[in-house]
């Protein structure tokens, strides 16, 4: 077979996103039409820059799921093929077998994997840690910064302390320091897990207590329910163990006179499982516990400013005239007026933690070797970039539209926020 010309190359790429370009379609048009009552959101749809920023982003998440349902990969994001070494986009593959896909769009990188399909894997690692990482770094800094704000005193200057503190510090060089073999060796981001992951609990909770202290009854059978599954979530994800079957075994473990972890061991080799967790690889665990740990204390003072200046409204004090109670003001009137900034801020967020991901897969830092994150894929090409420019090129560019998608969408969100 003949190598592909370059208007072939393109139109094959195009082709293999073509789930993406179906998203896309039906979801612009859906909310398009709805937009007059998708709120900030629908409103999003009346700034052009808003919308160009929104297509990039959901482009790449788009991309990222698809990617990981197997629907856009041409090849093995792992699997080296025999002769395709550094070869350039769009050769044929040598002794393709029946059902493989016969090119490298994209060409082949120093191992003679497929760089098409890495960047496309590598979106998927974004995905996964990016979004979900800022959220929990917004309810660390939001749960502390609400009450930071709006008591004031020593809990204010005790927060503010810690928070200035772990700011001092360089963000590499943090970073640098919590996905070190050696820091993680120690089995301390697996404590530091253990006490961010509690942050989503505990402001769940707080949400919903302050809210429907009144109405037990929807506590009872919504609330409680809801916060038992994000306990065994909790438990399973971090610490992989069941609660129930933990203190089954510690209980079994003291009548008997016996060695509770012991007996926890024991249940634990006989193949029992948490009932409800998710398998987080130990390096992703790491970068998704160090991004909200670098990102939560800047959250926290956006929070508490914010909170500061809004406490002193008139409608915070007809709650206070009203008797709500101090969690009730915070969440349900001060929250919600802030919500703005919150969310501009929130965008750019995820946008400096694609960039942290992908310094931090630059310098083969928290992820495996082979990852496909496109850090660690630009790392590798730039090696030989005075030879071969597509090894590193698609993944660098896939990372500078998804930040510039992300930046977009902020101006899009504050033009539209200001206007409300």
């Amino acid at each position: 077979m003949e190598p592909l010309t370059t208007w072939e190359i393109i139109g094959r790429v195009l082709v293999q996103f073509t789930p993406v370009w179906i998203a896309l379609i039906v979801l612009f048009a859906v909310s398009i039409s709805f937009k007059r009552r998708l709120g900030l959101y629908g409103k999003l749809f009346d700034s052009v820059i808003g919308m160009i920023g929104f297509a990039l982003v959901m482009f790449w998440v788009f991309t990222g799921i698809f990617g990981a349902m197997d629907m856009i990969l041409t090849h093995d994001p792992l699997a080296q093929v025999s002769g395709m070494k550094n070869e350039p986009p769009g050769t044929p593959l040598m002794n393709a077998e029946e059902g493989d896909y016969p090119y490298y769009l994209m060409g082949g990188d120093n191992l003679a994997r497929d760089v098409f399909s890495r960047m496309v894997a590598g979106a998927w690692v974004v995905v996964q840690i990016a979004p979900l990482a800022t959220l929990f770094a917004f309810m660390v800094g939001i749960t502390l910064g609400l009450p930071a704000g709006f008591y004031g005193g020593r809990l204010d200057t005790v927060l503010s302390f810690a928070a200035n503190l772990i700011l001092a510090f360089p963000v590499i060089l943090l970073f640098y320091l919590l996905v070190t073999p050696e820091i993680v060796a120690t089995g301390v981001p697996i404590y530091m897990a253990g006490a961010l992951f509690l942050f989503p609990l505990i402001f769940f909770w707080v949400l919903m207590y302050s809210r429907y202290r009144a109405q037990p009854h929807i506590l009872r059978r919504y609330v409680i329910p809801l916060l038992l599954l994000g306990v065994l979530f909790y438990f399973g994800t971090v610490w992989r163990v069941d609660p129930f079957i933990l203190i089954y075994t510690s209980v079994l473990g003291y009548f008997n006179q016996g060695n509770p972890m012991g007996e926890w061991a024991a249940a634990t080799q006989a193949g029992y499982e948490p009932l409800i967790w998710v398998d987080l690889p130990g390096g992703i665990l790491v970068v998704f516990v160090s991004v909200v740990f670098v990102n939560s204390p800047t959250v926290f003072r956006i929070v508490r400013g914010l909170t500061m200046d809004i406490k002193t409204r008139d409608y915070v004090a007809a709650a206070q005239t009203r008797g709500e109670g101090p969690w009730y003001i915070m969440l349900w009137e001060i929250l919600p007026n802030a919500r703005g900034p919150l969310i501009v801020d929130f965008c750019l967020r995820i946008g400096y933690t694609t960039i942290l991901l992908g310094t931090l897969g630059f310098f083969g830092l928290g992820l495996p070797p082979e990852s496909p994150d496109w850090g660690s894929t630009i790392n590798e090409g730039r090696k030989l970039l005075s030879i071969y420019l597509h090894p590193a090129l698609p993944p660098a560019l896939a990372l500078l539209s998804l930040v510039l998608g992300l930046n977009l969408l902020a101006d899009g969100l504050r033009e539209e926020s200001l206007n409300d």
